[in-house]
Formats: C-alpha cells, structure tokens, sequence
C-alpha cells in the first residue's frame, strides 16, 4: 500500500520525479568520488598529517551525522501509540520534501567548495569534506526515506528504485566528461564544468520537490480531516489515548535486540568499505596495473563504464529480486565476488584483458550491490515497525542508524589502503617523487625494482581485498532471516494495520 498523489501536478509519473533526484545527486557525487582526493594530493598539495587528521575528524562527523539528523527528523514518529489507518500520511511525504527542496541546492554549493583553493590545504580539506557530507547526508536520508514512506510493497518499491538507478546512471555520464576536462596543471576548464553541473544540480532539486510537493499537498486536507474523525472515534480507547515517548537510550536498546538490524550492518560495513576502496583506488590500479598496456582512451572508456554500468545492471538485478527476492540476488553478487577474484589471483597480472574485464567487473558488480541495499533497509523499517509498534514508520531515523555502524568504512577504505600500499612496497601517495627518491645504485635498476614491487603490491590489494570482503559478507548475509514467509507476515501486518492486533502475532514475527 503506498500514497495515492494528487494528479493535480502535471502528468509526470511519481516514480519517474522521485527517480530524477537521483540524478542531481550522482551527477555531483561521482565526479567529488574521482577526484577529491587527487585534487588535494596533487594540486593542493596537502601534507600527510593534515590528509590524516582531516580524515579521522570526518570519520567521526561522518558517522554521527546521520542518526543526529534522523533522530532530529523521525525522533516524533517512536511513540508506542496504535497506528492509525494512514501509515504514510501526506503530511510525512512534504516533511521530506521540503527538507530536499532546501538541502539540495546547498549540497550543489557545497560541491563547489572544493575546486577553488581558499584556505591552508589542510583546513580546506576537512571544511569542505564535513560541510559537503552533512548536506549529502540530509538528501540521502530524506531520499532514502521516500523509499520507505512512498510504497510498502515489494513492486512499488522497485519500480522506485528502478527509476533511481536509471536517472543514477545518465547522472553518471558526468564522469565521461570530466575525464576530458580534468587537467592537474590548468584548473580552470574543470572548475566551469564543476559549476555548470552544480547549477543544474541546483535547479533540478528545486524543480522536481517543488512538482512532488504540489503532487501531495491535495491529499494532506483529507488526511487531516479524517485523522480528527479518528481521534473522536477513539478517544475512549485506552490505547490510543495513552502514549509513551520513546528517547534515544530506549531506541538504542530496540535496535541492539533487532537480530537482523545487527547481521544487515555488519554486512553493510564490510560493502561500503568495498565500494569506496573500488573509487578511490581504480585511478591507481589504471594507472600501475594497465597504462603500459592499454590506451588513454580505453582507461578512459573503463572509468566511466564503472561508473555508469553498475546503474544499468542494477535494473536487470531488480528484475532478479521480484523474481527470486533481493536475500537470494545479493547472495548470488557475493559468491560471484569470491569467485572472480579467485580466478584473477590465480590468472596473475599479466593476463591483461583478463585484468581488464575484472577491474571494470569488480567495481560493476560491488555498487550493484550497493544500490540493491536500499531496498533491505526499507524491509528493516517495516520489521521495526511491526516489533516496536511505532506511530509512524521511522525511515529517515533508521537510514541514519544503519549509516553510524557502516559509514566508517568509507574513511578507513582510503586510510587503509594506502597504508597497506605504502608497508607492502614503499609507495606513499603522498610523495609523488618516491620512486626517485631510492638512494641505491644504479638509480634506474632502483626504479625498475620498485616499479615491479609496486605493481605486485597493486595486484595483490585488487584481488586480495574483494576475497576478503565477500567471506566476511557471506557469513554475516547467512544469519539473516527477513526473508519468504517472516518477510510476507510483516509486510502483510504493515499493509493491513489493524487497530487491535494481538501482541501475539507480533511476537511470532
């Protein structure tokens, strides 16, 4: 069951305007993903320390913005009071949008900080990084949450994200183009692109939830109405007269006996450190592992493909997940994980069209599981809902929840990383001219032996990492269970929303 929309508003469908925000967001977010880092490195040329302390501050931001902004959104929606006959009302779905239509705009300002130097690299870098993630993190969250508010049902929902992985992947073109315009020596045809595609980034927001907003305004007079009827009618009900506020302590200790909440993180953390692991390091591993062997147009042609096909898979896997349900897809992308990068180890990096077709593959088949999540966290919101008996369905708030446990790894993938290149083989990213650097003889057998080690060290990091990822994900995936019949009971009580339900059937899911 999900929000019937007023046709007043033009005749774009729902889903195809929901769909579009994608697009603002991904236009902005993988060309940030590409090259922020290398902009500090190699133009700003910000030092190790400051790299570092900026990265653990925004690991630490990272983390708790999420569930500060969700628990500040959804904190009204954890009262134990019986439901009422609306689960999504209207008044919820505005609540999100006014937040994206005044949040996105200043996301695609905040993008902007970045290509201009404006202060010491190292203040600069953890500014622009906290002030970019926050605005991120309230149009994700809001965004996110939509999924939940706008559909219960397992149809409706991928017919959503369907829309979102489509707009996701035109929105992904942009890295084609900023391939052409990215020069470390001359900034300023980037920096005009950058600021053509804040602008319509800008816009976009502004249009689509301005549309969207005057889609539902039409149905928030009736659900009031009927509310007020609703309370007349049970005023005398001891239930719904009696309500108990939930604080951030007593949610806290909800979650930590949510079985599945706990299985679904652990796997999750392990995912986005993967995904982010694939972005920050695919420029490297093109350029140690292939730019002897390929050309500059068939490096340019993989970046973007990795960017843009994980999109495009993404809406032959939701076809999978209505056939087979997403627990069984994402298991599959797990042990197709584990089996690719096997067979790579075993192949060695001098198989390079092999390497090729696992560079693009690995990064392809990861964000397509990323993108398949969103629909196992809004199952996990119609599951706290059934167990806690909620008010109202918290979906921003849990988003936020699922985000503090596995946001981390989107910091500790670069951190990482680097560190293991740099104690396997020397190289520091941070000293551009560590391979002159070597005070042996003769300088250019030096070279030549660290060139080597380094592309090992390279290989090993591509294949070792994805193995290790997927064993850690397939034990944890193997103990959740919201999936065929539990899956079925809580969508079925969500739909149904009884009044009185039997404190029973809700132990029994």
């Amino acid at each position: 069951m999900g929000l019937r929309p007023n046709c007043g508003a033009l005749h774009i469908p729902t889903a195809v305007l929901y769909g579009s925000l994608s697009f603002f967001i991904s236009v902005l977010h993988n060309v940030f993903l590409l090259y922020y880092v290398d902009t500090f490195v190699s133009v700003y040329k910000i030092d190790k320390l400051s790299f570092w302390i900026g990265e653990t501050i925004f690991l630490i931001w990272n983390s708790l913005n999420d569930p500060l902004f969700g628990w500040i959104s959804d904190r009204v929606f954890l009262n134990t009071k019986q439901p009422s006959v609306d689960i999504s009302t209207p008044e919820v779905v505005l609540k999100r949008l006014k937040a994206l239509s005044q949040n996105g705009p200043l996301f695609a300002l905040s993008f902007l900080a970045f290509w201009v130097a404006w202060a010491h690299p190292g203040l600069q870098f953890l500014i622009c990084l906290c002030l970019y993630d926050s605005f991120l993190t309230m149009v994700d969250l809001n965004h996110n949450a939509l999924l939940a508010d706008l559909a219960v049902s397992a149809k409706e929902r991928t017919s959503l994200n369907f829309h979102c992985s489509l707009f996701s992947a035109i929105g992904s073109l942009s890295v084609f183009a900023s391939y052409t315009v990215w020069n470390k020596e001359d900034f300023f045809s980037f920096r005009i692109f950058c600021v053509l595609l804040a602008a319509i980034s800008a816009l976009g927001f502004t249009v689509s939830t301005w549309l969207l907003r005057q889609r539902f305004k039409g149905g928030t007079r009736a659900s009031a109405d009927q509310d007020s009827i609703l309370r007349e009618l049970y005023v005398d009900e001891p239930s719904a007269s009696s309500e108990k506020r939930i604080t951030l302590i007593e949610y806290l200790k909800q979650l930590s006996k949510h079985r599945n909440f706990l299985w679904f993180v652990s796997m999750n953390l392990v995912q986005v450190f993967h995904c982010h692991f694939n972005s920050n390091f695919f420029p490297l591993f093109l350029e140690h592992l292939l730019s002897d062997s390929i050309s500059l147009s068939t490096g340019s042609f993989l970046l973007g493909i990795s960017y843009i096909a994980p999109h495009l898979n993404n809406m032959y896997f939701l076809s999978l997940c209505q056939k087979y349900g997403v627990y069984i897809v994402v298991r599959w992308l797990f042990l197709l994980k584990l089996f690719l990068s096997v067979v790579m180890l075993l192949a060695g990096p001098d198989q390079i069209y092999l390497l090729c077709i696992f560079i693009a593959s690995n990064r392809v088949f990861t964000e397509g599981t990323c993108k398949l999540l969103n629909l196992v966290i809004t199952d996990l919101v119609d599951e706290d809902f059934v167990l806690n008996r909620r008010k109202q369905a918290a979906s921003a708030l849990l988003f936020g929840m699922v985000a503090l446990v596995t946001k981390p790894g989107q910091t500790f993938a670069p951190l990482i990383g680097t560190w293991v290149l740099c104690v396997y083989t020397g190289y520091d990213i941070f000293q551009r001219d560590a391979m002159n650097n070597i005070s042996t003889e003769p300088q250019l057998e030096s070279s030549t032996v660290l060139t080597t080690t380094l592309r090992q060290g390279c290989f090993y990091l591509l294949v070792f990492v994805p193995i290790t990822c997927a064993l850690l994900q397939l034990f944890a995936w193997s103990h959740f269970n919201l999936r065929g019949k539990r899956l079925l009971a809580v969508k079925s009580y969500r739909q149904s929303l009884p009044l009185n339900t039997p404190s029973q059937y809700v132990k029994a899911i």
